[in-house]
């Protein structure tokens, strides 16, 4: 399957299952089914170079949560990639949960990928993705008063 990647990662890793990956979990790459328990890895988010979400459907946005909460609460760093039923209409909701590459057969998967981020100005929600909402900015926004 092509493997695309926002920040121009190599494809450097060949992640474990899980369940391999816990017979060895000094490798650095792990693929996740969206049923594994995400929290097991949270001692070793330092040291994992690769992890894997999987989307068995598009319809099934488990994957999301565990992104979320791995970029969010437990601060995982390291490429995070998106396999499975990933199609161009979730790329930005990808983008926004911390995913930065996707494994996808869609055509014109590239093109949507390096457009993406442009797709909208303003977000309403805080994510992984260090956007500030509108909220925030109408809170920041401050008008000089006229003389």
């Amino acid at each position: 399957m092509p493997l695309f990647s926002e920040a121009g990662l190599p494809a450097s890793y060949v992640p474990l299952s899980f369940s391999d990956w816990q017979q060895r979990p000094e490798w650095p790459a792990v693929s996740l089914a969206n049923t594994d328990p995400v929290e097991d890895l949270a001692p070793h988010v330092g040291r994992l170079r690769l992890i894997v979400l999987n989307f068995p459907k598009f319809s099934d946005g488990r994957a999301y949560s565990q992104a979320r909460l791995l970029r969010g609460r437990m601060g995982y760093r390291g490429e995070l990639r998106a396999t499975g039923g990933v199609l161009i209409d979730q790329i930005l909701f990808m983008l926004r949960c911390g995913f930065d590459s996707f494994e996808s057969e869609q055509k014109g998967f590239e093109e949507a990928l390096a457009k993406a981020r442009t797709l909208f100005s303003v977000v309403y929600q805080p994510t992984e993705d260090g956007r500030i909402p509108a909220s925030r900015l109408r809170l920041d926004h401050t008008v000089a008063p006229t003389p």
